[in-house]
């Protein structure tokens, strides 16, 4: 029996556009995605679970393991904070699943590059960076001076947008979601609805 080898989805997107909530909704509407669980040596926030929402670890172990080769793909987002794909999570989700990523821009455009064909990329665009920074603002977990610094960051990443499959304006979260929907549908990857 030839064993199953799931595609990898990838959704990036500046900090604060929505990726991750795009992301639940499309897991908790269809079966057959698994989620790979980053690494981050990021203090988890509100209600946030190692294991489920992140693998919090140390800045030691995370250097540990990019000197061991166990990421896919990492990045040091800002001085000391560092977020990364362990290799043995794609394995393990690939093996009964497709893969979904919720993945910063660069982290999108490493594992795109690293998979290739075998990888579909979304790039979830917000309306705008005043847009961006009000969305920061109200979700409450981050400083006057880490949302500032986020919405620099997102105006650069902006320009990574055209390295991606597919370019989704999250200007209403319903109208993105079904629209990434459908290019699934299209690509007859989508797995079954859940009930």
């Amino acid at each position: 029996m030839e064993q199953f080898n799931g595609k990898i989805i990838i959704f990036s997107a500046p900090s604060g556009a929505g990726k991750s909530t795009i992301v639940r909704m499309i897991m908790e509407r269809f079966d057959g995605f698994g989620f790979s669980v980053s690494a981050t040596t990021r203090p988890s926030r509100g209600q946030e679970i190692d294991g489920v929402h992140y693998h919090f670890i140390t800045p030691e172990v995370f250097k540990e393991k990019i000197k061991n080769g166990e990421f896919l793909e990492w990045e040091e987002v800002y001085e000391g904070r560092f977020y990364g794909t362990l290799k043995s999570e794609v394995n393990r989700v690939r093996k009964h699943q497709h893969v979904l990523f919720d993945v910063d821009v660069q982290g999108g455009v490493n594992i795109k590059q690293h998979y290739g064909d075998e990888a579909i990329s979304f790039f979830i665009q917000p309306p705008s960076i005043r847009e961006l920074r009000r969305r920061l603002i109200l979700r409450g977990t981050d400083e006057l001076f880490d949302i500032n610094r986020r919405c620099e960051k997102a105006a650069y990443e902006l320009q990574y947008a055209p390295l991606f499959d597919h370019i989704i304006l999250n200007d209403d979260l319903e109208t993105a979601v079904r629209l990434i929907e459908k290019i699934l549908e299209k690509m007859e990857i989508f797995p079954q609805q859940a009930e």
